[in-house]
């Protein structure tokens, strides 16, 4: 077995395996910020695929029903999941039901990341060991990233349209994406 250096292709004998990622799972308000902002694309842009488990999916449809399906129909890389094991929902009884779905859906599917808002919600993330990220940290990469230009109107919007930001949260962010007025 002949060697190569580093950075030549692989001869045709040479087999390479692609490894895929492990999942991105979404909570509910994640995906009502996103799509208060039309900007469902970022998930594609940033993790490629999102999962969703069916309880974050019917709480999403709870307003707005049509306008909500038609939006998650044209995304096809936000997909919904069957829990294989719907029973350990009762595992996370100290958070709500499609919060208590994702993380059971993160543990089903060896999460990389879980995106949520709820302040108990993360603190449980932590305590559990599972990664996660918000709607602000989620627009803050797109910007870093050079998907998006600027957060300061994106988190105007948000703020406009009800989703409840503490103002230390909206200060950091802005801090951190180098737009403080």
């Amino acid at each position: 077995m002949g060697s190569r250096l580093l950075g030549s292709p692989p001869k045709s004998s040479e087999r390479t395996l692609r490894v895929p990622e492990k999942p991105v799972i979404s909570n509910t308000s994640p995906l009502v910020g996103l799509w208060v902002l039309n900007l469902f694309p970022l998930l594609r842009e940033l993790y490629t695929e999102v999962l969703i488990p069916e309880e974050v999916r019917d709480e999403f449809f709870a307003t707005e029903r049509h306008a909500r399906e038609a939006a998650l129909k044209s995304a096809p890389w936000i997909r919904t999941v069957r829990l294989h094991n719907p029973e350990n929902i009762a595992t996370h009884a100290e958070i709500d039901l499609g919060e208590a779905a994702v993380f059971v859906l993160a543990e089903e599917h060896e999460a990389r990341l879980v995106i949520l808002d709820d302040r108990d919600a993360r603190r449980y993330a932590e305590r559990i060991g599972v990664p996660y990220t918000g709607t602000v940290g989620l627009l803050l990469e797109a910007k870093e990233r050079g998907f998006i230009d600027a957060v300061t109107p994106l988190l105007n919007v948000l703020l406009e349209n009800g989703v409840r930001l503490s103002p230390s949260l909206v200060s950091d962010a802005l801090q951190q994406a180098g737009e403080m007025p």
